[in-house]
């Protein structure tokens, strides 16, 4: 069976075939179909390897997340797959679960396999050097929301210590003045852009940082309510938390009740990443939207021009923050 066999049968020409096959978006969607329908009557499997001899191009892209059971890391692998779809990229996913190590294993792999470009979210410890040598040995790769500084790559994400600062001070404007900050950590771009923002906001309305109302720790709905416990039990509790993301938030959520205390009207709380579970809780929960959507299609965006030219400077797309009130971040109470 050739490409020739199957222009005759599907009544187009050989170069709209090929055009298909090779998942162009030149190609009207009837004429695809119409090619589609001939593969399939005619059992016609398009072969791959023939093709990446030609063109050197495999058209597969290897995706690296930390932690993929973290719901904002579902949502952006979510995002991201399909964005390299839409660019008729085949995807690779792997789980680092914040194990450097693992990503290695991954990047080699995708290296045997040629894989086009490397999209990666880095696991907690991944470290400069190993990123540089990507860059070094002329690996397309673009970050993706952790960013690890010095690697010299491509970068897609957010605006953390923006996000941070805007949702702190919403609280400060609520007349809040004990604000704890629960969870992240320095160790990774995210924690200390966000501890950034959050100790940046208290400086902007002359408020100091109280080092008892920053607990660092795992971003867990467990951690999150054993933490807001033991804060209410200060001689000075905090009135209101920020929290690094919305799985810590709800865990404040729950501890509240735990000890008879509503959220939003006893304790404000702000979480952040805006997962889709927020606005369904009770009361919504107050966070910080990340686009994770928007973050997905400027790092396909970024990769695919890295691989297209791969001597040009390095570039980062920074998305901004925006604050969405809800019902869990109230005034004090007096």
């Amino acid at each position: 069976m050739t490409l020739h066999d199957l222009a005759i049968h599907a009544g187009v020409s050989r170069a709209t075939v090929s055009l298909v096959l090779r998942k162009s978006p030149l190609v009207a969607e009837a004429t695809r179909l119409k090619v589609l329908q001939s593969c399939q009557a005619l059992g016609y499997i398009y072969n791959r390897g023939a093709a990446n001899l030609r063109t050197r191009h495999t058209h597969t892209i290897g995706v690296a997340i930390n932690e993929i059971t973290n719901p904002y890391f579902t949502e952006l692998t979510a995002a991201i797959q399909r964005s390299f779809l839409d660019l008729g990229r085949t995807v690779f996913i792997a789980n680092s679960d914040e194990d450097p190590a693992r990503q290695d294993q991954f990047i080699a792999t995708m290296r045997e396999y040629n894989a086009d470009g490397l999209a990666i979210c880095p696991a907690q410890g991944t470290s400069r050097q190993s990123l540089r040598r990507l860059k070094e040995l002329g690996v397309p790769c673009v970050l993706i929301s952790r960013d690890i500084a010095g690697s010299g790559l491509d970068y897609a994400g957010h605006a953390n210590e923006a996000g941070m600062r805007m949702a702190t001070s919403h609280l400060i404007e609520l007349g809040h003045r004990r604000i704890a900050m629960i969870g992240g950590t320095d160790l990774v771009s995210t924690g200390a852009e966000r501890r950034a923002g959050y100790r940046r906001a208290l400086a902007d309305h002359g408020i100091p940082v109280d080092p008892a109302l920053v607990v660092p720790g795992v971003a867990s709905r467990s951690f999150g309510a054993e933490t807001v416990k033991a804060l209410v039990a200060l001689d000075d509790p905090p009135t209101a938390a920020v929290c690094f993301n919305d799985v810590l938030a709800f865990g404040v959520m729950l501890g509240l009740r735990q000890i008879g205390r509503e959220p939003g009207r006893d304790f404000a709380v702000v979480g952040y990443d805006d997962l889709a579970e927020a606005a369904l809780w009770t009361p919504a929960l107050s966070t910080v939207e990340i686009d994770s959507v928007g973050i997905g299609r400027a790092a396909a965006r970024l990769l695919l021009e890295r691989i297209e030219h791969p001597d040009a400077p390095p570039r980062r797309v920074v998305l901004q923050p925006k604050l969405m009130l809800r019902d869990s971040s109230g005034p004090p109470r007096r």
